[in-house]
Parts: structure tokens; C-alpha cells; sequence
């Protein structure tokens, strides 16, 4: 079951708003009442320096963490930074929200290249690691193509046998060809290795703060339930 507004009201009155809102996505997809394990991935290349200095990698933490505590009960999400290797493995409280990006990244090093597969494959360990029953929700932002287009698609054929989808957001310009791979990996057509279709794309833009909260949600969770639905009936998720 969720968390309750009231936990929410008591442990991180900031993220009220952002929690209701989440809940009106929830019901008019319906997704109501569903239970999903919500994961965060960041991208922390080089070129995302401008997205983490005005604050645009926060926003996004927070209406994840929102999220979360409509599919979650334990008030937190993990969190993986990635660049040319896994730059951290770490979680985003409810009640340790504010300011927590800016606090994890003074930890880091090198802002490096951008390896996807890596990430992926961390959140794929931690998951089978947790012994979670739910499905996974995964929002993996990212301002760029990767390094290893072969090994990311890799991971996602991968991937597509376990109860985990990855919704992929871009943050920058639309028309970029940055984009073009994720585009193809949204409609990547496999069935011999990708029995469903496990990921979702789309741009956040280069100001991603500004897009309404309602329309984040929508297109954060606008493919999860279809794909629920094929993975329930590959027998990939078991209610």
C-alpha cells in the first residue's frame, strides 16, 4: 500500500503536493492501488554540470521520491549515478529530501563519459538482491547517448525477462541526435530476445523543472501499464 498523506504531511511537507499529484496519475492510467519498486538513475557526465547546478536533477529526485510513495511503503528510492562507471549506489528519503543531490554529488569525483549498461546492471543486481515480489519502476534520466550502444541494448534484452521497466528521460534538446539511439531503444523490436517491450522515452527539454507536474507523471507512467499487462501475460509479472 502507498504511504499515508499523513507520513508524507509529517516527514516532508515539500513534497505534498507532488504526492497527490502522483496519485491523480496513478487512478487515471489505473494504476490504483498497483505496488511497484521505484528506482532513480542519474546521469552525472560531464554535460550534465548545468542540469545539477540550476537544480533540474533535485526536481526530478523529488517527483520521483512523490511517486514512490504511491507504489512504496519505505519512504525511499534508490539511487544510482552513473558516467563512464557507476559513480554511486545510494537512496533518497522522504524525510532527507531537500538538498540531497547537491550533498551526494559534493562526494563525488570525476564527472566521466556516459555507460548506461553499467547503471543498468547495478539497479538489475539490487533488485534481484532485495527479494522484491513487486515489479520495478525505473526512471533513468540521461542528457545524452551512450558510449556502448551495443552493451545498453544488451542489458535492456537483458532486462526484459525480469519485472522491471525502464523508463528512460532525456533531459536537453529534443532535436538533438543525442537522442536518436533512445529512440530506437523505445521501439526496439527483438522478440527473440525482448519478449516485451520494457522501456519507454521521452524529452524532458532543456528547462525539465518547468514541465507541470500532471504532464511529468503522465509521460513517467503513461507506458507502465501496458507493459504490465504483456508481462503479465508472458508470465513475467505474477500478481
Amino acid at each position: 500500500m502507498a504511504i499515508s498523506l499523513q507520513k508524507v504531511e509529517e516527514t516532508a511537507p515539500a513534497l505534498v503536493s507532488l504526492y497527490k499529484q502522483a496519485g491523480l496519475s496513478l487512478r487515471k492510467h489505473g494504476l490504483h492501488g498497483q505496488r511497484a519498486a521505484v528506482y532513480l538513475v542519474v546521469d552525472h557526465s560531464g554535460s550534465m554540470r548545468p542540469y545539477y547546478k540550476n537544480g533540474s536533477v533535485q526536481a526530478l529526485a523529488d517527483r520521483v521520491l512523490g511517486l514512490s510513495a504511491q507504489l512504496d511503503d519505505d519512504g525511499c528510492v534508490p539511487v544510482v549515478f552513473f558516467s563512464t562507471d557507476v559513480d554511486t549506489e545510494t537512496e533518497i528519503e522522504l524525510a532527507d529530501h531537500e538538498g540531497r543531490i547537491d550533498r551526494i554529488v559534493a562526494e563525488l569525483g570525476h564527472m566521466g563519459r556516459t555507460n548506461y549498461h553499467l547503471a543498468m546492471d547495478a539497479v538489475i543486481d539490487h533488485y534481484l538482491g532485495s527479494g522484491a515480489t513487486d515489479p520495478a519502476l525505473v526512471v533513468f534520466q540521461t542528457d545524452g547517448g551512450p558510449t556502448s550502444k551495443f552493451a545498453a541494448e544488451r542489458y535492456l534484452c537483458k532486462a526484459a525477462e525480469l519485472p522491471m521497466f525502464w523508463q528512460f528521460v532525456g533531459f536537453g534538446d529534443p532535436d538533438s541526435r543525442q537522442f536518436d539511439f533512445l529512440r530506437k531503444l523505445d521501439e526496439l523490436a527483438v522478440p527473440a530476445k525482448r519478449p516485451v517491450d520494457n522501456a519507454g522515452f521521452f524529452h524532458a527539454g532543456q528547462d525539465p523543472p518547468r514541465i507541470r507536474d500532471e504532464e511529468l507523471y503522465d509521460r513517467l507512467i503513461g507506458e507502465f501499464p501496458s507493459w504490465l499487462a504483456a508481462a503479465r501475460a508472458h508470465g513475467i509479472v505474477r500478481d
